[in-house]
């Protein structure tokens, strides 16, 4: 997730992203994301086991912030709104 400007980037692991992302755009939390006002979905990865899904974010949490914008770039280069248009009806 990330703010209008693209200057923050926070990275989550969660076990439904729609109802996630509802949660993020909402600022139903107080919390990193609302402070920063992320939210706009520019990057996502898919796992079957939760174990492999916390591996991998505390290995992007250990990046560099150019190592998250390139995988960012590579995947969604003008980092538009993954979730634009995504219905949140009954979240």
């Amino acid at each position: 997730m990330t703010n209008e400007n693209n200057t923050v980037i926070y990275i989550g692991v969660t076990s439904n992203l729609n109802k996630r992302v509802f949660q993020h755009k909402t600022k139903s939390y107080k919390g990193f994301t609302s402070k920063y006002n992320c939210t706009k979905l520019v990057y996502f990865e898919e796992f079957l086991e939760v174990n492999e899904a916390i591996a991998r974010e505390k290995h992007l949490k250990n990046g560099n912030r150019s190592r998250k914008e390139s995988l960012i770039n590579k995947n969604n280069p003008d980092w538009q709104d993954l979730s634009e248009g995504w219905l949140f009806n009954g979240i």
